[in-house]
């Protein structure tokens, strides 16, 4: 049987806005394989967003059910999934989320000090190395490209060796060479750390870097290419 790190079952979720009712998924069935870089693609308003937040804990389907690594995430109390979302989820996002008043080894260890862990030097120097980003240690946020944020986004998510990791258009902001770069970088962590990667997308030339692609529309998964 393959490995599956994550599986949700009949995910629905419907919103309101004023009278009207906003089916945003509709009985999405997802499986990802460990290791594996999913990309999910879906034009604007189909849904996608809405399934990343929900696959990554925060938020909590109308219906359905979610397990990561072997937990059921609809059992778990607020405190237990703060807990499991620190230990065992990483977040890309398109804007970055690095803290400008620390520079970029800083900005990658801080879910470690968050943990009351220590930082192993060399790892850390190792997984900037790879993602190209060593001469930027001592950089303040605001004095990288978005390239160069978004790698260092990419290497605080994988410093924590969580079971997945949630890209949400993490190109988005970027020019073509830059995400592009941003993209083989993703390819990178999941082929060399087996990295579990699942990214939403409304760029499919970027999705293509993926192992496996799914399209979602209307709030329907389909597909399941493998690359």
């Amino acid at each position: 049987m393959e490995d599956i790190i994550l599986c949700a079952k009949g995910i629905s979720k419907t919103y309101t806005a004023g009278q009207v009712k906003i089916n945003a998924l509709n009985k999405c069935d997802i499986e990802v394989r460990k290791g594996e870089f999913t990309a999910i693609v879906g034009k604007s308003g189909s849904g996608k967003s809405t399934l990343l937040r929900i696959l990554g804990t925060l938020d909590k389907p109308d219906e359905g059910s979610v397990n990561i690594a072997g937990k059921e995430i609809e059992n778990l109390k607020n405190s237990e999934l703060a807990q499991f979302r620190r230990t065992h989820i990483g977040y890309i996002y398109q804007d970055y989320k690095l803290i400008s008043e620390y520079t970029a080894y800083e900005n990658i260890i801080l879910p470690l000090i968050l943990d009351g862990e220590d930082a192993d030097e060399e790892e850390v120097s190792e997984l900037m190395d790879s993602l190209g980003i060593d001469y930027c240690r001592e950089k303040f946020p605001a004095q990288l490209s978005g390239g160069e944020q978004q790698r260092v986004a990419i290497a605080r998510a994988l410093i924590t060796h969580p079971a997945v990791i949630f890209a949400d258009e993490p190109t988005g902001n970027l020019d073509v060479a830059s995400a592009e770069t941003v993209a083989r970088m993703l390819t990178l962590a999941a082929s060399k750390y087996q990295q579990t990667i699942v990214m939403v997308t409304h760029d499919r030339q970027m999705a293509e870097y993926a192992d496996r692609i799914l399209t979602i529309t209307d709030g329907s998964v389909t597909g399941g290419v493998v690359l």
